[in-house]
């Protein structure tokens, strides 16, 4: 019995009600399920390498930079759900991280969580991607 991944999103779920931080935390999967995938396809093949990698990726640090990578191809919609992420309250950040970008990173889950929960999971794929992209770019 296969399915896709549209048949496994949850229907009739009001995504603009979900708490902010919630939608992050799937979104939080979205990216990492998106990061492993593109490394494995990347030819980091080692486990080693590839869990080193994905944690520099996956990193508030890292999604931090993805946010900054792409903040100039967002609709109004979605940059509007970015600054309401940012302006959240939080929990106190990790050591690895400061206040800010420990927000940004918040709010780069939050839009790929929020992109995924209505359903748009290519607009999610094409961000995070395109943000990968941008980052690996500005690396070399």
């Amino acid at each position: 019995m296969e399915k896709n991944i549209e048949e496994l999103l949850p229907k009739n779920l009001k995504v603009n009600e979900l708490p902010l931080l919630t939608l992050a935390f799937l979104g939080d999967a979205v990216h990492t399920l998106i990061i492993r995938t593109a490394l494995m396809e990347n030819g980091t093949h080692t486990s080693g390498n590839l869990h080193k990698r994905a944690s520099e990726l996956c990193s508030a640090k890292g999604q931090s930079q993805m946010l900054d990578a792409i903040l100039g191809i967002l609709s109004s919609e979605e940059a509007d759900v970015v600054r309401r992420a940012r302006n959240t309250k939080t929990h106190k950040p990790p050591k690895s991280a400061d206040l800010e970008t420990y927000k940004k990173a918040t709010s780069f889950e939050c839009l790929l969580g929020w992109l995924w929960a209505k359903g748009e999971t290519a607009r999610a794929l094409f961000l995070a991607q395109t943000a990968l992209e941008m980052c690996n770019q500005g690396e070399k």
